[in-house]
């Protein structure tokens, strides 16, 4: 007598589903006051509308968008419609002492430049992360629109070290099935391929591409199939 397995079927969500938890999950969010953000679902794919009051919420409305299990991809349309102005110096003295402040990163290589609220960073960073980072200290002051980051990374690696090293940390995260990402380098710049069953998956092979020593850039090509 054969006993017959039961092979797991993948359940797909409907849009009216997926818009309905990205509505909650906005909700949900503590960072993000804004009641002017829409949300649309088309195939998966969501499309935030809408205005917040400052890039920082526009930022977590993103984040929090990307958790929701079913979203396949994401268009961030939210305008930053800011409550009181500042002026572009005052952005910019307030980014450069947040990048000098910040220890893990070489804040004297890295320059600031502001325009109607835009922020503009420039300049070379021996790691990945480094880059995030001054990012990640900058787009939280007060008048900002948004932030173009175009620093670069110096890779100090071999392209074979940087592909193994990657490697390695997918198989060791707990929340990867490293066996569906096939990681290809060029040039410093990491190329991500396959699948992974969440959006939150996606960003943590991200981040584990980035913060592999000579990355450059990471291309992240996987595609959500829940």
């Amino acid at each position: 007598m054969t006993t017959a397995t039961m092979t797991p079927k993948t359940v797909l969500r409907s849009d009216d589903d997926i818009r309905e938890s990205v509505v909650r999950e906005l909700k949900w969010e503590p960072q993000i006051l804004s009641s002017d953000i829409a949300v649309a679902v088309k195939d998966g794919v969501a499309t935030l509308s809408g205005f917040a009051s400052s890039y920082w919420e526009k930022d977590a409305a993103e984040q929090a968008a990307k958790r929701v299990y079913g979203v396949r991809g994401l268009a961030n349309d939210i305008q930053v419609k800011l409550t009181s102005s500042r002026t572009d110096p005052e952005i910019a003295r307030d980014a450069v002492h947040e990048i000098e402040s910040d220890s893990s990163i070489p804040g004297s290589q890295i320059k600031v430049t502001v325009k109607n609220g835009w922020l503009t960073l420039e300049g070379t960073v021996d790691w990945q992360y480094q880059k995030l980072f001054a990012e990640s200290d900058v787009k939280k002051l007060k008048g900002v629109v948004g932030i173009s980051n175009n620093i670069k990374v110096k890779p100090t690696v071999s392209l074979f070290e940087i592909k193994n090293k990657i490697e390695d940390a997918l198989r060791r995260s707990a929340e990867l099935d490293a066996r569906r990402i096939t990681v290809e380098t060029e040039g410093g710049t990491v190329h991500l391929y396959g699948s992974v069953r969440s959006w939150a998956e996606r960003q943590e092979a991200e981040r584990a591409a980035s913060s592999a020593p000579g990355t450059v850039d990471v291309k992240n090509h996987l595609i959500v199939t829940p």
